[in-house]
């Protein structure tokens, strides 16, 4: 029996893509990972727009781009020990009361394969720490003390 076989595009192995696969690079780290992230949400581009309403037409109404809305990039994870980069940074923003000016720097997602090839990447400009929060305790859970680290930022663009 004759079985056609196409040849494979790259990147296309592992399709769908599993969302568990990440990493994420700061840009004080110099290419380095931080810390293992647990979950990044806030990868969305959206635009702002305007009504406008034309004289004497009655059945519908115009919808015009304004520009970009404001964003946000959610970082979750586990608590991090002080030395971390992503911490001293936060530290700099959050309790140094604005002696030292803000540092934006470059974050980059990499959705990563089974073979640890990045398969989408996007990249995140200026962005600097804008909330960060510890979750809840409870002395009935056995989970994980989370942190979750809200960035905003530039703009982003999807490398890959």
């Amino acid at each position: 029996m004759f079985k056609l076989e196409l040849p494979s595009l790259p990147g296309m192995d592992d399709y769908p893509p599993s969302a568990f696969y990440f990493k994420v690079t700061l840009g004080a780290t110099l290419g380095l990972t931080d810390a293992s992230f647990q979950e990044v949400s806030g990868i969305t581009a959206e635009l702002d727009t305007e009504t406008v309403v034309e004289g004497g037409e009655n059945r519908y109404v115009h919808t015009l781009p304004k520009g970009m809305k404001p964003r946000s990039l959610v970082l979750k994870r586990g608590i991090a020990p002080p030395y971390s980069p992503l911490v001293m940074w936060c530290r700099s923003v959050f309790e140094l009361d604005f002696v030292l000016p803000i540092v934006a720097q470059p974050v980059i997602v990499s959705l990563m394969d089974a073979h640890k090839l990045p398969i989408r990447v996007w990249s995140f400009a200026n962005a600097y720490p804008v909330k960060w929060e510890v979750e809840s305790f409870g002395s009935t859970k056995n989970e994980v003390a989370i942190e979750n680290i809200t960035l905003s930022y530039t703009y982003s663009n999807r490398l890959i």
